[in-house]
């Protein structure tokens, strides 16, 4: 399942614009408060296919029952441009425990690049819902590699990919290589990829304008 959000309009397509304008995106503190946002916008309309059991809790005048969330999902994040929507979606689910994936692109042509995923800090993912975050979902690759390296931790109840922008090409993969049931939560999805793997009109690299240009 994919579900766009940008397909109906809200609050979240400003957001939207702002990462994306280049006459906004160069303030680092704007770009990672917007990253946040979606994050929690995300995060809030995946927290409804979740599971819930119903709890009495005790007010100053009476009695309420509410519910509480009864899955134990772990909020999982690609460094280091994720940590801003990791943020975001922690504030959505406060309890939740964290894992990091370090992940990067090695590029042996302009046109060719290989995967590495190389640092993991995650608790034990047996059997757990997965929240998997990262700004950008451009080829997909990113995203498989870090979900076969997690596997090491446990196998997942269920998958969420949390994106702000995805393409048509890396929704296919990971519908492809992740569980058949994997749902994909986006802020919008651009139609085209470049040669060099970049997505238009996209917004640039998240990273960089989040944290600073890497050498």
């Amino acid at each position: 399942m994919v579900r766009n959000l940008s397909e109906e309009a809200s609050i979240l397509g400003q957001y939207m614009a702002e990462i994306r304008d280049v006459n906004i995106q160069q303030d680092p503190i704007r770009f990672r408060t917007n990253l946040e946002r979606i994050a929690e916008i995300l995060g809030y309309e995946v927290s409804k296919k979740m599971n819930y059991g119903e709890i009495e809790v005790e007010t100053p005048l009476g009695k309420s029952t509410e519910f509480k969330l009864t899955d134990d999902p772990v909020l999982i994040t690609i460094l280091r441009a994720g940590l801003a929507m990791h943020n975001g979606l922690l504030r959505t689910f406060d309890r939740c425990d964290s894992a990091f994936v370090s992940a990067y692109r090695e590029h042996t042509s302009p046109e060719e690049f290989k995967i590495h995923v190389e640092y993991l800090a995650a608790p034990n993912l047996d059997d757990r819902v997965w929240v998997i975050s990262d700004p950008m979902l451009a080829t997909g690759r990113s995203m498989v590699n870090v979900y076969n390296a997690l596997l090491k931790f446990g196998k997942p109840k269920k998958v969420y990919v949390i994106v702000s922008i995805a393409t048509p090409q890396a929704i296919e993969l990971v519908q492809k290589k992740l569980p058949a049931d994997v749902e994909i939560w986006t802020g919008a999805i651009d139609a085209e990829l470049t040669a060099e793997s970049y997505i238009v009109p996209g917004l640039g690299d998240a990273g960089d304008l989040a944290y600073g240009v890497k050498v």
